[in-house]
């Protein structure tokens, strides 16, 4: 399994947030490359850059610092937030980053999503459903940095790529994001049995190396952590021995 320790980039600092709330964020360092370099250091081979500015602008904010984190850390960097064009994604991809994260779009104007599959290739683009859950447990998408709820259910939006190239989906429990409650295995198992042939990456409440185990045994081909090695709940060496 794959382990994807997670930066989340605001005014080019390194924060997490709670449940995705833009006012609940928490600033851990005024220099992500430091952070992304130590995860080298210490054994990592792939990291996750989010970019919440734009995310929350609906236009790529801070390109030019992601790209630098890749070049200074060597690792396999996804990132996404804002990405809206094929014009973006070629940027981010031949400045050195390994894939792009679209989200938000995916939703929004899938038939752009499925073109950028087939230009770019499903090895090179991670598709990023982001839920809630409604009153009956069903797992309905947001928007636009988790600002603005959709009325597609995440099996609406799977369904709609079925037959494209769709390699990988990064699904986070928008609920459990930040709040160290454990993954949501059952949404996992779910959509692993509706969908065998994507890649699923776990994101979202990882609180324990035990939790790691958890979406490995389901599984779960990767997995997002974030603010659990922020607060070293475990260290990076730990899940990466798990894994």
């Amino acid at each position: 399994m794959k382990i994807y320790p997670a930066i989340d980039l605001i005014d080019g600092q390194s924060v997490r947030l709670e449940q995705g709330r833009f006012d609940s964020s928490t600033v851990y360092s005024q220099d992500p490359a430091s952070i992304a370099r130590r995860y080298a250091e210490e054994g990592a081979t792939y990291l996750h850059v989010v970019d919440l500015d734009g995310a929350k602008a609906r236009e790529v904010r801070q390109s030019d610092l992601i790209l630098d984190i890749a070049a200074q850390s060597g690792l396999k960097v996804q990132t996404g937030g804002g990405i809206r064009t094929s014009q973006q994604i070629s940027t981010l991809l031949e400045g050195g980053v390994d894939r792009v994260i679209v989200g938000s779009l995916a939703v929004r104007e899938p038939e752009a999503v499925r073109g950028f599959l087939s230009e770019f290739g499903g090895e090179r683009i991670t598709l990023a459903l982001d839920v809630r859950l409604n009153e009956q447990g069903t797992p309905m998408t947001a928007t636009e940095g988790w600002l603005d709820g959709g009325n597609a259910t995440l099996w609406d939006v799977m369904d709609f790529y079925k037959g494209c190239d769709l390699q990988t989906l990064l699904c986070t429990d928008i609920g459990r994001d930040g709040m160290f409650t454990g993954p949501n295995l059952p949404l996992y198992e779910q959509i692993l049995t509706r969908y065998p042939n994507v890649e699923l990456m776990a994101s979202g409440g990882i609180a324990s190396v035990d939790d790691l185990a958890q979406v490995k045994t389901i599984g779960c081909g990767a997995v997002i952590i974030g603010k659990a090695l922020s607060e070293g709940r475990f260290t990076l060496k730990e899940a990466l021995h798990a894994r």
